[in-house]
């Protein structure tokens, strides 16, 4: 495995190249990260993993700073899994000088993480855009874990044409259902073990809507009023359609529930795709 941290030796390394994948992070993997890792090793003959901590995508307010940084540990597994390059450029590699250049977003950017992160999707999409310039991959994989990030991210390919495909890797859960999360590691005993219950309130409203219920609402109200007695704050949850991520509708059939709160000081977001026969 090489480890690789400016742009010119990267595309040196992958010029002859005759398939590459890219995995996007952030660090501080777990076996979710792993899991799109194995999915790119099938669908391309060199894989490449990116590390960089994307000050754009956070507000002042936000948890950069204490961001879980695990660089050695994260090289090391990414080693034992086969992984051919890992790209880990600095601050000043990627954003050589302020990046005033940013994407104007569709509307479905300002809706539920877009409208509790304001501008968190510029960030992403500007840096996403940056690795696919620089990588220039046949294929590119995302967690569903992240549902809107990964549909936003899917149109902004489609729509500037680049020559990407956009692979989707399935949201990888503890036992007790919790989506894995690097935020995750800011959880205590405690915490840990009341995590679970955004899981269980967004796969109950699922069961609600397989079993016929459609009054959308009523199940977001009731699953936001159960979390707020069980201590949470709720930023949100939706019944939205998958692709558009408009409000869904009794005429729907593909559908995803998605949910953002917090527990304390830590924020968790989660998502259940559902379709409907």
């Amino acid at each position: 495995m090489e480890i690789i941290t400016d742009i010119a030796s990267l595309r040196a390394r992958l010029q002859d190249e005759a398939s590459i994948a890219l995995v996007p992070t952030m660090g501080n993997l777990h076996a979710g990260h792993l899991s799109l890792v194995r999915i790119a090793q099938q669908h391309a003959g060199c894989t490449v993993v990116s590390i960089f901590v994307n000050r754009l995508q956070f507000a002042p307010h936000e948890d950069y700073d204490r961001y879980p940084r695990t660089q050695e540990n994260d090289c090391r597994l990414l080693e034992e899994n086969g992984v051919d390059i890992v790209f880990i450029p600095g601050e000043k590699t990627l954003f050589p000088v302020p990046q005033e250049f940013q994407l104007l977003l569709p509307p479905v950017a300002d809706t539920l993480e877009g409208a509790c992160r304001p501008g968190f999707f510029r960030g992403v999409t500007t840096v996403v855009l940056k690795l696919f310039n620089i990588v220039q991959p046949q294929v590119a994989i995302f967690g569903e874990k992240d549902y809107q990030q990964l549909q936003v991210i899917r149109r902004m390919v489609t729509q500037l044409n680049l020559p990407v495909e956009i692979i989707a890797g399935q949201t990888i859960r503890a036992e007790d259902g919790l989506a894995l999360s690097s935020r995750n590691n800011y959880l205590d005993n405690i915490q840990r073990q009341k995590a679970s219950e955004l899981a269980r309130n967004l796969k109950k409203i699922g069961e609600s809507i397989a079993s016929g219920e459609r009054n959308f609402s009523h199940l977001e109200w009731s699953a936001i009023e159960r979390l707020n007695m069980q201590g949470w704050k709720v930023d949100y949850i939706s019944v939205r359609q998958q692709c558009m991520l408009l409000p869904a509708t009794a005429c729907d059939s593909d559908l995803v529930i998605l949910g953002a709160a917090w527990l304390d000081k830590i924020r968790l977001i989660d998502n259940f795709p559902l379709i409907l026969s």
